[in-house]
């Protein structure tokens, strides 16, 4: 009987646990969308983080994106090559790049780099209790820390996703060109021939989601770490991970609504 009411008890904390969670997480981004609109601005912050987050990703983004783009070349040719239908390789890989693997490559990227930097940053200046320091000296921490984090992801991401899909489309274009000659120019417009108007603002729209799930997930588990140095650890590596799954739940919510839209 004791044993019973202990796993049941346990059960129930566990339960009454993941619903404050999600609870507390709800108000944390319902916050940020109040005080995005007051005043004052940051804006040079909001510049500094934009330049933070381009350029420690900016070197990796590079070389995912030219080896996505070479790999992926390379393993659709033979298919392609069955039915005497290579010349459609550059509208494939357009499709593949810019309507799925360049904005998906590039959040699972910022996810791993940005989002975990900014969750051990703010998490180290939660235990050092440097945001309680803040908020002594009349600065509203969330204003200055978190809002300005979640915009520069935001702006800079889907920036960063148009240009792994060409560093990509050029890595594609030097294993064609390998293979047979063709040019640059001729390559591009092969691979945007199928590109629409409604796949365009898909990826733009999926790549700001993504960023902006980045910065507040990081924000969210730096903001709130806890338990010294091991918290910001665990800020850091729950950032990372909740923002994967994030990203991937995202992904297959998007593609389907397009797809009703398109079909309407």
């Amino acid at each position: 009987m004791v044993k019973n009411y202990t796993k049941e008890f346990l059960f129930s904390k566990g339960l009454d646990d993941y619903f404050t969670g999600i609870n507390d997480a709800f108000r944390f981004t319902a916050r940020f969308f109040k005080e995005v609109v007051k005043r004052p601005i940051h804006l040079r912050e909001v510049i500094n983080q934009s330049f933070e987050v381009g350029l420690k990703s900016l070197a990796l983004i590079s070389l995912t994106g030219f080896i996505v783009g070479i790999v992926f070349t390379k393993q659709s040719r033979p298919s392609l090559e069955e039915f005497g239908a290579t010349s459609w390789l550059p509208s494939l890989i357009g499709i593949a790049i810019i309507k799925a693997l360049g904005p998906l490559v590039t959040a699972l990227i910022c996810a791993g780099k940005v989002g975990s930097s900014i969750g051990a940053e703010l998490g180290s200046m939660k235990v050092t209790e440097q945001i309680d320091a803040m908020e002594v000296s009349a600065i509203n921490p969330f204003k200055y820390l978190v809002v300005t984090r979640v915009l520069a992801t935001t702006i800079t991401i889907p920036v960063l996703a148009l240009y792994c899909s060409f560093v990509a489309l050029y890595g594609s274009y030097l294993n064609v060109h390998a293979e047979e000659t063709s040019s640059l120019i001729s390559f591009y417009q092969n691979a945007f021939k199928t590109i629409n108007f409604l796949d365009i603002i898909t990826s733009v729209v999926k790549t700001v989601v993504y960023g902006f799930t980045i910065g507040i997930v990081g924000c969210y588990k730096g903001f709130n770490a806890t338990q010294g140095t091991r918290g910001v650890g665990n800020a850091a590596n729950q950032a990372v991970v909740l923002a994967m799954f994030l990203i991937f739940i995202e992904e297959v919510i998007i593609v389907q609504m397009t797809n009703w839209i398109r079909y309407f």
